[in-house]
């Protein structure tokens, strides 16, 4: 039963994810200092959740470990962005944008080394093609590109937060009914 008495944890962190990512999405014109302090809080509260998580685990399978350096990457996060806040912004869109360049010509090597061996390579060509493309007007359009980092962000905090809830939930309800588990290894 691992974690079973720690779900109120995984719920808080979903809704905090949640309230983060419509914050993206309903309220647009917010500045994109004051939405890095908004997940400079998430990071925080996160990553001191995950460190809690790690240190008073029930289980004793030795996997405390990973989410211990979680907490703390989510507090070092956290303390950057607090500190750093506009190359924060900054930082995060030119390493999407030379994340997406370095992809593309990956993609275009890849397609170039394998036109003996795939038919279509030329669509693999296009892919690379157009994650250079990306990379290129992100670096290049700053502005625009925050935008839309931050709506990817606030896609993401939505679904991981939704994704928490319920695993929150059904821990919760796995702690209240362990027979349930059981009789389904048995079956």
């Amino acid at each position: 039963m691992i974690f079973t008495d720690k779900w109120w944890a995984l719920v808080l962190r979903g809704i905090a994810a949640i309230i983060f990512g419509l914050f993206a999405f309903f309220l647009p014109g917010i500045t994109v200092g004051a939405l890095i302090v908004l997940f400079a809080a998430y990071a925080l509260i996160d990553g001191i959740f995950s460190i809690a998580a790690a240190i008073n685990r029930t289980d004793r399978s030795g996997h405390w470990g990973g989410e211990l350096l979680r907490g703390i990457l989510g507090i070092l996060a956290a303390i950057a962005a607090m500190t750093l806040p506009g190359i924060t912004a900054l930082i995060l869109l030119y390493l999407i944008g030379a994340w997406a360049i370095v992809t593309g010509i990956i993609e275009i090597s890849a397609a170039i080394q394998l036109r003996k061996v795939i038919s279509r390579e030329w669509m693999l060509v296009i892919a690379g093609i157009l994650s250079v493309l990306f990379g290129v007007l992100l670096i290049a359009n700053p502005g625009p590109g925050i935008l839309a980092v931050v709506w990817l962000i606030g896609t993401y905090a939505l679904i991981f937060g939704a994704v928490m809830v319920a695993l929150g939930i059904s821990l919760r309800a796995r702690g209240r009914h362990p027979e349930v588990e059981v009789g389904r290894r048995a079956a």
